[in-house]
């Protein structure tokens, strides 16, 4: 949350349109969205309670087995806002998937996109409980309660007895250990900006460079 994904995607987007690439971005509330699997929910929002782990990450590799193979057929360049280690990997977290799982759900994600070339931007601060409240105190309380009423309702944090914004915290504490690990595992193009800094323009710059894009837009 907060950690920069969003305007990541819209300045890459600007750059490959600026560089006369055909650019397709794709917001993590984009509807509809090419592969988010709860989007064919009734209770999108809280999907365990409508589907295991197993029907999930189903569904999610065949949304995005239709997506890889439309890209293959394009001439559009995608760029996806979160949806590798956030979206449905969140869920499935949320759902209590083991590590294993949600590992293994990635690594045919992997084998997917992998014909696409992609480069995996993995954006983190080492102080996971200063970045939660930092983007907290920026965003207000009424979504500090938001994301406490939806994600501190699912199995994983019912059955750890986790509450209110130090639940929150601790629940995206353990989740980045998750998200490391399933980091350093993957076998794709990848890249890791650490961004406590806020050094906008360096980190914008690392990852054009990284994309052989030359020029580097201002952020919006």
């Amino acid at each position: 949350m907060g950690s920069g994904k969003s305007t990541t995607m819209r300045l890459v987007t600007k750059a490959l349109e600026d560089a006369n690439r055909l650019a397709l971005p794709v917001h993590e509330r984009s509807d509809p969205h090419p592969v988010r699997a709860t989007d064919e929910l009734q209770n999108w929002f809280e999907p365990w309670l409508e589907s295991t782990v197993d029907q999930l990450a189903a569904r999610a590799i065949s949304r995005w087995r239709s997506f890889a193979d439309e890209v293959q057929l394009g001439a559009s360049v995608p760029v996806l806002d979160g949806q590798l280690f956030h979206g449905d990997v969140t869920n499935l977290f949320l759902m209590e998937a083991s590590f294993e799982e949600i590992a293994a759900y990635c690594e045919t994600l992997t084998q997917l996109i992998g014909p696409l070339h992609p480069l995996i931007v993995y954006l983190r601060q080492d102080n996971v409980e200063r970045a939660v409240r930092v983007v907290c105190a920026e965003r207000g309380e009424a979504w500090v309660k938001y994301q406490v009423d939806w994600k501190l309702k699912g199995p994983y944090a019912v059955r750890r007895n986790l509450v209110g914004l130090e639940g929150l915290i601790s629940l995206y504490q353990d989740y980045r250990l998750m998200t490391d690990a399933l980091f350093d595992r993957l076998l794709l193009d990848k890249m890791v900006i650490e961004n406590s800094g806020r050094d906008w323009a360096r980190y914008n710059l690392q990852v054009f460079e990284r994309l052989g894009l030359s020029g580097v837009p201002s952020a919006p």
